[in-house]
């Protein structure tokens, strides 16, 4: 019966959403040659500065959910001095010495009760405040955790101010499935049992993995699942409509068979509540759910402003263990509406193989007021940079034109940053995560031809060293070099990951351009992870001393394309990547 049911709330869904797709507007902007060209407006707010040195005090659980098998649990207080008016930034009236020097008293309280104190240093990060769950009933609403802190300024003791936050602290029953994915607020990472539903435990999990279209394709082939699971995916996110039921369980249950996560799509759905009721009951109790995934690229067709966070509540409402993510396509187009629906935001900048300046399926140019090309706002590479450009382009020979229509790699890193940095201005930055989006197709509307396998390696790697913490490409069937590529690189990434969800390394990362290579660094003390990214179509070298290491202890733990090290550095050759691990830190080494 629930099978039925949900078969035909999707199929009689997918031609209201198809509707709405072909409206006049994208990211609010007119893009049809007999339309003018209207500011779209919902830009995101540049905060404003302040002179006077602000205090941005903030409050997270380190986890969510906590569950009544969980004894103990921590609060992590973050304190950096700002002058920009973001979340919860007040004035702070400093001593004249150095900003290390000075010390917050932090009190943590649930109901009056004092659950931890600590001095914590201003401009801290992550500062973890451990307390005890011992008494705190198991609910399934949140509780609200109290934050105050205590700056007494040396040279004005009788001017001590105060402050404060809350947080919502998630203590939920056990399931009795066993099914969560947990959200670690240290790094924003996901930890998870294994996907079999044989116990185990909870372990981070990096999201890798296509957007895999059902009908046609995952529904009418179950050894796929087998071939995707071989190839070193973590999850598979099916694509509705999911026309065969049958074979849609089938295919679910392949999956935790075989220990593949599930992200499961309610695109065409997630505006009906009682669609996403019955998904929602139908699907949390599996051990191999991940994560909810509502609406795709809801900005780009103007969604109504409140529903992410509407469906977001209901799903929570009836779930509560499992994250809620969504892809946003739109540059700066009320980002902070959509956003608020998720905990889990992806971008998907989709610039090779198109013109960004000049739409070749609507005849007109593409500016910040008007025209969709099929990549929002995105950027050429710059006037002059032969070296950018692709061997296979249509440009006319002679100097790179600005606005040659020919898009950067660096949009990858300016969308995934920007959603970072208004994470931070919103005090997201804790409790939300960003995920990345490779273009892996081509040959049809905007896209003239797909990436190679290198390329879709240097889209991955640029969205990871700027702090996305997932990569789901769209789509797969993909060709066979991008597959063989992100195969590769899934199969790397076990080498990687324990730096990028360390909680001591993750608040290491540190971000270099040397020439076209975008470079990425982890450390742990002992050990620092190096991720480079040539976004040149030229052979490009970096040294270790351009990074602040010395490259001892070198292991190269993934390399695609041309790539060579020696003493001094590395040279990676067109589109190349590679990911190397160094003893030590900036050439110190730890015992």
């Amino acid at each position: 019966m629930m099978q039925g049911s949900l078969l035909s709330t999707l199929a009689g869904t997918q031609i209201l959403s198809a509707a709405v797709a072909s409206a006049d507007t994208w990211c609010g902007k007119n893009y049809m040659p007999s339309l003018p060209s209207v500011p779209p407006g919902g830009n995101f707010p540049t905060p404003a500065q302040s002179n006077d040195p602000l205090l941005a005090f903030q409050c997270v659980p380190a986890i969510r959910p906590y569950l009544a098998e969980d004894t103990a649990a921590a609060v992590l207080i973050d304190s950096p001095i700002v002058h920009y008016k973001i979340a919860n930034a007040r004035i702070i009236n400093l001593d004249s010495g150095p900003i290390s020097e000075g010390e917050l008293e932090v009190k943590i309280s649930l109901n009056g009760n004092t659950l931890g104190t600590a001095v914590v240093p201003l401009n801290a990060t992550a500062y973890e405040i451990p307390f005890s769950l011992q008494g705190i009933q198991p609910q399934t609403s949140p509780y609200n955790l109290s934050c105050e802190a205590a700056y007494n300024p040396t040279s004005q003791r009788d001017m001590s101010q105060t402050f404060s936050a809350t947080a919502s602290l998630y203590v939920l029953p056990n399931p009795p499935s066993g099914a969560v994915t947990k959200m670690d607020y240290r790094t924003g990472g996901l930890l998870a049992r294994p996907a079999t539903g044989v116990g185990g435990n909870y372990e981070s999990v990096f999201p890798i993995g296509f957007y895999t279209q059902f009908d046609g394709y995952l529904s009418t082939n179950l050894s796929l699942v087998n071939e995707l699971k071989a190839q070193g995916f973590t999850i598979i996110h099916p694509v509705p409509t999911f026309s065969n039921m049958t074979a849609f369980w089938e295919v679910v249950d392949r999956m935790q068979e075989v220990g593949l996560y599930l992200m499961y799509d309610m695109r065409w759905t997630y505006m009906n509540s009682i669609s996403v009721t019955e998904q929602v009951n139908a699907l949390k109790d599996r051990p191999n759910l991940l994560l909810w995934y509502t609406a795709d690229e809801p900005d780009g067709t103007s969604d109504p402003l409140d529903a992410t966070t509407s469906t977001h509540d209901l799903i929570y409402n009836l779930d509560g263990y499992h994250p809620v993510s969504l892809v946003l396509n739109c540059q700066d187009y009320y980002w902070p509406n959509y956003t608020a629906g998720a905990d889990i935001v992806m971008q998907d900048v989709y610039m090779v193989g198109n013109n960004v300046s000049f739409s070749t399926e609507w005849g007109t140019v593409c500016t910040p007021d008007y025209g969709d090309c099929g990549c929002d706002n995105c950027v050429s590479i710059p006037a002059g940079d032969t070296q950018a450009v692709p061997p296979n382009s249509t440009l006319p020979p002679g100097p790179v034109p600005a606005n040659s229509g020919i898009g950067s790699y660096f949009n990858i890193v300016d969308r995934v940053s920007s959603f970072k940095n208004r994470l931070e201005v919103m005090g997201w930055q804790r409790t939300k995560a960003v995920w990345t989006v490779p273009q892996a197709f081509g040959g049809s509307q905007y896209w003239t031809r797909p990436p190679t396998g290198e390329e879709w390696v240097v889209e991955a790697i640029l969205g990871i060293n700027h702090g996305a913490l997932g990569v789901v490409p769209w789509a797969d069937p993909t060709p066979d070099d991008i597959k063989t590529s992100a195969s590769a690189f899934a199969k790397s990434l076990p080498n990687m990951t324990p730096f990028l969800f360390d909680a001591q390394s993750a608040l290491s990362r540190t971000n270099y351009v040397v020439g076209g290579i975008d470079i990425a660094t982890w450390t742990n003390g002992r050990q620092t992870l190096v991720l480079a990214a040539n976004t040149n179509y030229a052979n490009e070298t970096f040294s270790w001393k351009e990074i602040g290491h010395t490259g001892v202890g070198l292991t190269a733990v993934f390399q695609s394309g041309i790539l060579k090290t020696t003493p001094d550095g590395v040279t990676l050759g067109p589109v190349a990547s590679g990911a190397f691990v160094l003893l030590g830190w900036q050439g110190i080494i730890v015992p």
